[in-house]
């Protein structure tokens, strides 16, 4: 359902999280939508060099331009509308600064209401978001700290931490986005979840690392956040995903607008998991 990015064909420090027990999938925000809802994915996807000196899988641009359909993306882009408006922004203030890590089509970002919207995203054609009132910053998720106006008061990241080459590489990316953030700040995370989404974690070729809501939480404990919430089971893993049809077929925005007031539902269909920590001793 939510889908910015997709799954992996992991790498060998994968296997080990690929046994794991508990990884979170609340696919990018497709809901049968990375960047996103069809991973659900927010809106975020890895593209080309997404992390610091790696070159992704080298095709990012022609994966990520044929993996949905038009009919899957334009449940995305509904998916991630009602998501931003009727979830995510239960945890931003309309006077926050907002930075989108991996913003890829920027879904989340550009539907989010703060005082500063910031997309940071390798690809070139994160360019775009400007024209939607986003400000750009085309940096590596491991360096951007710096190219930010001022400290972020939220980080959101979806489907987007399978993407990255291993998991020092992770722990580096929440290291930088601890760095961006000001003290009681927030960090966001809606990412597929291995144990509920199962063999189908590796259906996409640019998945290289598998979690759990336990190896998530873990990893950011041991990165010096706090961590306030965790959802394990809460959004579909893609917009091919079952409750991804059924969303472009009945109903679409209000079909998903049910869904999230409806909790029990995510038990049975949630395949990504959502996680919130916060930096420093002070909570949001």
């Amino acid at each position: 359902m939510s889908d910015s990015r997709n799954t992996e064909g992991a790498p060998s420090a994968q296997s080990d999280a690929n046994k794991a027990p508990g990884a979170l999938n609340i696919e990018g925000v497709d809901m049968a939508v990375p960047k996103e809802v069809a991973n659900l994915d927010s809106g975020n996807q890895v593209n080309g060099n997404q992390v610091s000196g790696n070159q992704g899988v080298g095709l990012e641009d022609v994966i990520y331009t044929r993996r949905f359909s038009s009919t899957e993306e334009e449940t995305r882009t509904a998916t991630w509308k009602v998501l931003t408006e009727k979830f995510f922004q239960n945890y931003v203030s309309s006077e926050d600064v907002v930075v989108d890590v991996g913003a890829g089509d920027g879904l989340f970002i550009t539907n989010v209401k703060a005082r500063e919207r910031i997309a940071v995203d390798l690809s070139p054609h994160v360019q775009k978001l400007e024209s939607q009132g986003v400000t750009v910053i085309q940096s590596p998720a491991t360096d951007f700290a710096d190219s930010l106006p001022e400290k972020a008061d939220i980080i959101f990241m979806s489907n987007f931490l399978e993407h990255l080459p291993d998991k020092k590489v992770l722990l580096d990316v929440l290291a930088e986005a601890k760095r961006a953030l000001r003290p009681g700040g927030s960090l966001m995370i809606l990412q597929p979840n291995i144990r509920y989404v199962g063999s189908a974690y590796w259906d996409y070729i640019d998945h290289h690392i598998a979690l759990t809501e336990h190896s998530l939480v873990e990893a950011l404990e041991v990165s010096g956040y706090t961590v306030s919430e965790v959802i394990p089971q809460f959004l579909p893993y893609t917009a091919k995903s079952l409750l991804g049809k059924f969303t472009s077929l009945f109903g679409g925005p209000s079909f998903i607008e049910q869904y999230l007031r409806f909790p029990l539902l995510w038990r049975i269909f949630g395949k990504q998991t959502f996680v919130v920590a916060t930096c420093g001793e002070s909570a949001k």
